[in-house]
């Protein structure tokens, strides 16, 4: 069983990695990348934080748009095609169809994803040219120049003389090139001056890079899911829609939430049934402060529950905010931009937080999606 799952995600891998929509993202994501270094110099101050924002949110978008496109087109174009027949006829379980197909297409989001997050790791060794003082970074010029060289001289060859598809092997190849040019170029300052590899590594950065490449698989799984039910075109819309109001979950269910517990606490405390107490958030600052932060916070007393002082639909309302909340995939909460702009360290705990929110949602979602796709006609 596990060498028809492989075999089934190294194929649909292959299928993804082949579409011409990946490389015309990722070469777009690298011209944009490129040109938010002297971008990020027309602000009046905080360039660098500037350079982070227009960074990780590139790394973000790109990565959305390819979790949309590979992940409905997988499943849906087989299906589609009448080609999912030939498979599950065989000795092939459709639960082990779906979750090969999974398994190929969030890998190749994630290869690509990582990709445009090496190159913007690149970039952001390059200081904002905020003056015509600041150096340009040859090491990253040079690394960053031989590794595409490398890669689409070695996709022209393969393409040419042996009959490869292009795009899966310029990704496949100038990845790790890619990988290999930041890694060198770690070691060296602007002008090749020797430094230590971990002195400019920043490890909150690719805390973030993470969090994001969560996200995406995440948004693949939800994609996988809905295509086993719609066709291309409204897969695309519907992950769409999803995408938006997962962004807006904060606000649309969140905030309604929020308020109506503060009317509630303001009914309770007219009846003197509320205390405050103190809560301490203790941040910790990338360059070794600890900023402490006390706030006062208002609680019910002892015995008293909230939805007691609710009245007209505010319950209701309540209840069907929470389970919004609960359903639709928060993608602000995997937003880490803001934690690194304003220097904060991104504990390790809330990475573990992430990577289990994330891998609970997904199950979920292929879960669902081997439900719908066993009642699925495919004749």
């Amino acid at each position: 069983m596990f060498t028809q799952t492989f075999a089934i995600a190294k194929n649909a891998f292959f299928e993804s990695v082949r579409q011409p929509i990946v490389l015309v993202l990722l070469v777009a994501a690298t011209l944009l990348l490129m040109l938010a270094s002297p971008l990020s110099a027309f602000t009046m101050e905080n360039d660098q934080r500037m350079l982070l924002d227009l960074g990780l949110a590139t790394i973000f978008m790109i990565g959305m748009f390819l979790a949309i496109f590979i992940s409905s087109n997988v499943l849906g174009r087989e299906i589609h095609n009448k080609t999912t027949l030939t498979v599950v006829s065989k000795p092939v379980g459709r639960p082990q169809f779906l979750i090969g197909k999974f398994i190929g297409a969030s890998s190749a989001i994630c290869l690509a994803t990582f990709y445009v997050a090496i190159v913007f790791g690149l970039v952001e060794l390059q200081e904002v040219f905020q003056t015509v003082r600041v150096p340009i970074h040859l090491p990253v010029v040079l690394f960053g120049f031989l590794a595409f060289a490398i890669g689409t001289g070695t996709a022209i060859w393969c393409n040419y003389f042996y009959g490869f598809v292009f795009s899966s092997t310029w990704i496949c190849v100038t990845t790790p090139c890619i990988v290999l040019a930041y890694l060198l170029s770690l070691n060296f300052g602007p002008e090749f001056s020797s430094q230590p590899m971990l002195s400019a590594l920043k490890v909150d950065l690719w805390k973030a890079v993470f969090a994001i490449m969560v996200s995406v698989v995440m948004l693949g799984s939800i994609a996988i899911a809905v295509s086993t039910r719609l066709n291309q075109l409204g897969t695309l819309i519907a992950t769409i829609i999803i995408f938006f109001i997962g962004m807006m979950s904060d606000a649309w269910f969140g905030k309604p939430m929020y308020d109506l517990e503060e009317l509630w606490l303001e009914r309770a405390a007219s009846e003197g049934l509320v205390e405050v107490i103190e809560e301490t958030r203790v941040m910790q600052k990338t360059n070794g402060d600890v900023e402490e932060v006390v706030t006062e916070v208002r609680v019910p007393a002892e015995g008293v529950s909230l939805s007691t002082y609710a009245s007209g639909y505010e319950y209701p309302i309540w209840t069907a905010c929470k389970v919004g909340s609960a359903i639709v995939p928060n993608f602000q909460v995997l937003w880490l931009t803001d934690a690194i702009t304003q220097e904060n360290v991104i504990p390790n705990r809330y990475l573990s937080k992430t990577f289990t929110y994330g891998f609970l949602y997904v199950t979920a979602a292929v879960s669902l999606g081997i439900i719908l796709f066993q009642r699925r006609e495919v004749h």
